[in-house]
């Protein structure tokens, strides 16, 4: 499985997503609150809107639980859904935490889950 790394700046928000099964990546988060916290609608969207520039396809369905709070070994779950309905875990864990920058990594399942019939 490769990985990939690609930090990209948005003013609330950076995360990164990898290639076209989202592999594994790096990204980061600034905020100006006192403890970040990266809301979950906002990975959500970003992280959509990085692997559809990476992939150079259409933005997948990417769903996340919860917020992701900015401190070092905190993670969220988020899902990919495929057209087809198949769906793909995708783990992100922050990494590193630098005054207001979130640093973290975002890994990928192995396999995919088929679609519900």
């Amino acid at each position: 499985m490769s990985k990939v790394r690609m930090t990209t700046a948005v003013p609330v928000l950076s995360v990164v997503a990898a290639g076209a099964l989202l592999a594994g990546c790096s990204g980061s988060v600034s905020v100006g609150k006192s403890e970040p916290k990266v809301s979950a609608d906002k990975l959500a969207t970003t992280v959509s809107e990085q692997l559809a520039a990476q992939t150079g396809r259409p933005k997948p369905h990417i769903t996340c639980p919860e917020d992701l709070t900015g401190k070092v070994g905190s993670s969220t779950r988020c899902k990919l859904t495929a057209d087809d309905g198949s769906t793909l875990g995708v783990t992100v864990t922050v990494t590193s935490v630098k005054g207001s920058k979130v640093n973290f990594d975002i890994k990928a399942d192995d396999k995919a889950s088929p679609a519900a019939n």
